[in-house]
């Protein structure tokens, strides 16, 4: 059950997980290695705050963001003047977030908590969003039915995800051939950008009104090879797949991999590099 709200501060939960305790453990240890923050602060800043203008968020309207990671959309939600809830499976995260609005005088709730068995009453939510979070959920179903069931009804449900097509599918299948296989059932993250995969979680529960495909240009790295080194040292996937690649003996497999992508998907040149990260931005009423 949820401990209830703690404003600014992180709240404790205990709650039954859907899926073996290990698979968890090990997720929340991927998410905190690296330097996810950092991840934010160099680029990503402008998804969180693009999913929040595509939503109805005003002052006093009450938000949850799932796999809210250090509050990247969390925080713009705040700034509206809404009560927002920021969610995620791993507390160093949250911590790490919650330093954030420190400055600005922000109020929000931190709790810990798995998106595929959230610890809040049904329709306790005006407007439940998740910014490349949610995605990342193992099992895609149970997550997808958590967000509805905490979504009053007439209320929006707004998702921002890498696609498939996009630069982060790509990402995501040059790592599945250096990574450990993934638990039976559970699902590829980028599939949550797909508008037919989005059809088939949430069928007629949720009516989406938006459904456009957008890039994020990454302009950030000035050579093209900086960016696998950035991926390599701060985000999770990317470490935890290196580590398996050097485990089996393919660490230079895995780099020259690397290499090749952020070529392949270099847009500018050698000298200034250019890179379009593709996103589904998907924001539908809950019937």
């Amino acid at each position: 059950m949820w401990a209830g709200p703690v404003r600014g501060r992180l709240v404790a939960m205990t709650t039954t997980q859907t899926a073996v305790p290990d698979l968890k453990a090990r997720h929340r240890a991927m998410w905190a290695s690296g330097d996810y923050p950092q991840m934010v602060d160099t680029f990503l800043l402008p998804v969180g705050r693009r999913l929040v203008e595509a939503c109805p968020i005003t002052a006093g309207t009450r938000v949850l963001d799932v796999a809210a990671g250090t509050g990247n959309a969390s925080i713009p939600a705040a700034q509206r003047g809404a009560h927002v809830t920021a969610s995620d499976l791993t507390p160093e995260l949250l911590e790490a977030g919650a330093r954030r609005p420190e400055a600005e005088g922000l109020d929000l709730d931190w709790v810990p908590a798995d998106a595929e068995n959230l610890p809040f009453d049904g329709g306790l939510f005006d407007v439940v969003i998740s910014c490349i979070g949610v995605m990342f959920a193992p099992f895609h179903q149970p997550a997808a039915d958590e967000l509805v069931r905490v979504c009053r009804p007439g209320g929006t449900i707004g998702l921002l995800s890498w696609t498939p097509e996009g630069m982060i599918g790509g990402l995501f299948r040059t790592l599945k051939e250096f990574a450990p296989p993934p638990p039976p059932g559970a699902q590829a993250p980028p599939l949550w950008g797909s508008e037919e995969h989005l059809a088939g979680l949430f069928g007629d529960r949720v009516k989406f009104d938006t459904l456009v495909r957008e890039p994020l240009a990454v302009t950030a790295f000035p050579h093209p090879q900086d960016w696998g080194r950035h991926f390599t040292t701060y985000y999770g996937p990317t470490i935890a797949a290196r580590a398996n690649a050097e485990r089996n003996g393919r660490a230079a497999e895995f780099d020259a991999a690397m290499a090749n992508f952020c070529t392949e998907w270099n847009r500018g040149t050698e000298d200034e590099a250019y890179f379009e990260q593709e996103y589904l931005l998907a924001v539908g009423t809950r019937v």
